[in-house]
C-alpha cells in the first residue's frame, strides 16, 4: 500500500462573530470559568480551599513523585536524541527557504526572560545559600552544612534543578509546535502537538480538553513564578524606601503591598500585551538582558570573584558528569531517619522543580515555537537548553558564589542566611557596599525584576490567547487580554493572601501533573512523526506543507501520523 501523506489541516472550530469572535468559546469559556472558580474559592472559602489543597499536594507527592522524576528523564533524552541524530538535526523547523525572524541575541533574550528570569534574582542567591546547608550530601553524611567541603555538593544539587532538564520541558513543547506548525501547517496550539496519536479527532472535545489543561497549568506555573517575584519585588520597595506597610510582622510582603505590586505589574504586563511580541516584549527583553549583564559585571567586579568562577567550572563539570545518575535517582521514604529526609528533600525540592518547569511549559513551549521559526531542530534545541541553561549557571555561581563566600569567611555573619529568600540579594548587597551604593544597586535590581515580572506576565497573556484562539497568532480582543492579564494577577493575589507561596507552589503542582502527560505524548508523538516522515520522503510523498497543493482534491487519505 502506498505512504499515505501526513495530516496537513486540524481546523479549530472559532466564533465568527460576537465578544468571542476568533476564539474557540469551549476552550476560552471553560478555561475562564475554572480559573475564576478557584480564584473565588481562594478568596470566599481560604481555609477550606488551603485544606483541599494541602491534602491533595500530599496526596500526590506520595503517588507520583517517581512519575515526575521519570518523565523528566524522558524529556532531556528525548530532545537531546533529536538534536544528536544527524537526520533529525537537520530538519528545518519551517519551510524550504524560511529564516528566523529575531536575531540571536533577541530569540535568546525572549527566550531567557519568558522562561526562567525572574527566578535568577531569587533563587541565584536564595538556592545556593539553602544547599550550602543542606543537602542529600549532608544528609547521606558525605558533607558538611555551611563548611567548605559542602561547597562543591551545594552546587551540583543547585544547577540540577535549573540544568537542562527545566530546558527540556520548554524545549519539548515548543519543538513539537514548531515542527507539526510550520511544516506541517497545523494550528500554533497544544493539541497540535498530539497530532500524530489523535489525529482529526483533535478538531473536536478531546482537542479542547487539552487545550483547556494547558491554559490551566500555564496560569498556575506563570502564577508561581509572579508569586516569587511579586515577593522580592515588595522586598525591593522596602529596601528602597517605600516604607514599612509593604510589609508584615513576618518581613514577608504584607497584603497592602502584594496589592501595590500586582497593580504595577499586571497593569505594565496588560499594555505591554496589547502591542504583541515584536514591539513590547521584544523591548522589555532587551532591556532585561542588559540589566542582567550589567548586575553579572557588578558581582564580577565587587564580589567573590574567583570563589564564583571556580564554584561555576567545578558545579558545571559535577553536574554533567552526575547527571545520567541523579536524572533517574528516586528516593523514597523507608522508615529510616536517613530514608525519610531525603524522600522529604527530593518532595520539597526536585518534584517542585519538575512540576513547576512542567506547568510553565505550555506557556514557554508556544512563546519558543512562536520565536524559532526558520531555525533547525539542533540550532533550535542546543539553543533552547544549554545557552540558558550556562547562563543560570553563570548566575548561581557568580551571584550566589559572593553569598556562599561570604558567609563561609564570615564577613555576612548569620545576615545573608537568616533573611527570607526575598530579601537575601538585597541583604547581600548591604554587606558588600556602602549605604548609598547599596541603594542605587536595590533600585537596579527593583527595576529588573520589574521587568521580568511584566514580560513573564505579558508573555503568557499572549500565549493563553493564542491557544484559545486555536492557534491564531494575529491580535486578540483587548477585553480578552484584560480578562487573563486582571485574572493572572487575582490567582497570584489570592493564593498569596491565603496561604502565601506554599498555596501557589501546592497548587501549581497539582495543576502539572495532567500536562505532564501530555508533555510525555508529545515526545512519542514527534518520534513517531520524525520517523514516518522519513519513509515518506525515500518514497517520494510530501512531507511539508505546499499552499499550492490545496487547490487539488488528494485521492489518499492522510495518515495521523
Amino acid at each position: 500500500m502506498a505512504t499515505k501523506p501526513a495530516l496537513m489541516n486540524l481546523p479549530i472550530e472559532t466564533s465568527d462573530t460576537g465578544f468571542y469572535s476568533g476564539f474557540s468559546k469551549d476552550v476560552t469559556i471553560s478555561a475562564k470559568i475554572l480559573v475564576s472558580a478557584l480564584i473565588i474559592w481562594a478568596v470566599v472559602f481560604p481555609e477550606n480551599a488551603s485544606n483541599v489543597l494541602s491534602a491533595l499536594n500530599s496526596f500526590l507527592l506520595t503517588n507520583f513523585a517517581s512519575w515526575y522524576i521519570f518523565v523528566i528523564a524522558f524529556y532531556v533524552v528525548v530532545c537531546l536524541l533529536f538534536a544528536l541524530v544527524p537526520s533529525s538535526g537537520k530538519l528545518l523547523l519551517g519551510r524550504p527557504g524560511d529564516t528566523p525572524e529575531f536575531s540571536n541575541f533577541s530569540w535568546f533574550s525572549m527566550m531567557f526572560g519568558a522562561g526562567i528570569g525572574i527566578g535568577m534574582l531569587t533563587f541565584a542567591t536564595a538556592e545556593p545559600i539553602y544547599h550550602f546547608g543542606n543537602n542529600p550530601d549532608v544528609i547521606r553524611g558525605l558533607s558538611t552544612g555551611y563548611e567548605a567541603d559542602n561547597v562543591r555538593a551545594a552546587y551540583r544539587w543547585s544547577f540540577l534543578h535549573w540544568g537542562v532538564s527545566a530546558w527540556a520541558c520548554y524545549a519539548l513543547v515548543g519543538l513539537a509546535l514548531a515542527y507539526f506548525s510550520y511544516r506541517r501547517n497545523l494550528p500554533l496550539t497544544i493539541r497540535s502537538g498530539l497530532a500524530p496519536l489523535f489525529g482529526k479527532s483533535l478538531s473536536g472535545p478531546v482537542g479542547s480538553i487539552i487545550d483547556i489543561v494547558a491554559v490551566v497549568a500555564t496560569v498556575l506555573g506563570v502564577a508561581q513564578t509572579l508569586g516569587f517575584g511579586v515577593q522580592q519585588f515588595v522586598a525591593g520597595l522596602h529596601r528602597v524606601g517605600i516604607g514599612d506597610w509593604v510589609l508584615n510582622a513576618e518581613g514577608t510582603a504584607s497584603t497592602a503591598g502584594i496589592i501595590l505590586a500586582l497593580l504595577v505589574i499586571m497593569g505594565a504586563s496588560t499594555l505591554s500585551a496589547l502591542s504583541g511580541v515584536g514591539k513590547g516584549i521584544k523591548w522589555l527583553s532587551n532591556i532585561n538582558m542588559g540589566l542582567s549583564f550589567f548586575i553579572l559585571f557588578f558581582f564580577l567586579v565587587f564580589g567573590s570573584t574567583f570563589f564564583g568562577l571556580q564554584a561555576l567550572i567545578v558545579g558545571m563539570f559535577d553536574y554533567f558528569v552526575t547527571l545520567p545518575k541523579t536524572l533517574f535517582t528516586v528516593w523514597k521514604a523507608d522508615g529510616s531517619e536517613t530514608g525519610d529526609a531525603l524522600s522529604a528533600w527530593q518532595g520539597a525540592w526536585s518534584v517542585f522543580y519538575w512540576a513547576w518547569w512542567i506547568a510553565f511549559a505550555p506557556f514557554v513551549g508556544v512563546f519558543l515555537a512562536r520565536i524559532s521559526k526558520g531555525r533547525t531542530i539542533r540550532e533550535y534545541v542546543l539553543g533552547a537548553m544549554l545557552i540558558p541553561a550556562t547562563m543560570c549557571f553563570i548566575w548561581f555561581a557568580i551571584v550566589g558564589g559572593t553569598a556562599v563566600d561570604l558567609t563561609l569567611d564570615g564577613t555576612a555573619g548569620d545576615s545573608i542566611i537568616t533573611a527570607g529568600s526575598q530579601a537575601q540579594l538585597f541583604v547581600m548587597l548591604d554587606v558588600i557596599l556602602s549605604s548609598s551604593q547599596a541603594w542605587m544597586m536595590a533600585v537596579v535590581v527593583v527595576i529588573l525584576l520589574l521587568t521580568y515580572l511584566v514580560t513573564s506576565a505579558d508573555s503568557a497573556v499572549l500565549i493563553i490567547n493564542t491557544i484559545n484562539s486555536g492557534g491564531d497568532e494575529g491580535p486578540k480582543g483587548r477585553p480578552h487580554i484584560i480578562f487573563w492579564g486582571s485574572a493572572l494577577g487575582l490567582v497570584v493575589g489570592a493564593l498569596l493572601i491565603i496561604g502565601g507561596l506554599g498555596a501557589i507552589q501546592t497548587a501549581m503542582v497539582i495543576g502539572a501533573l495532567p500536562f505532564s502527560m501530555v508533555m510525555a505524548l508529545m515526545g512519542i508523538a514527534l518520534i513517531k512523526a520524525i520517523y514516518k516522515d522519513s519513509i515518506r520522503e525515500k518514497a517520494g510523498v510530501e512531507i511539508i506543507y505546499d499552499p499550492s497543493a490545496d487547490a487539488n482534491t488528494k485521492a489518499e487519505t492522510p495518515d495521523a501520523v
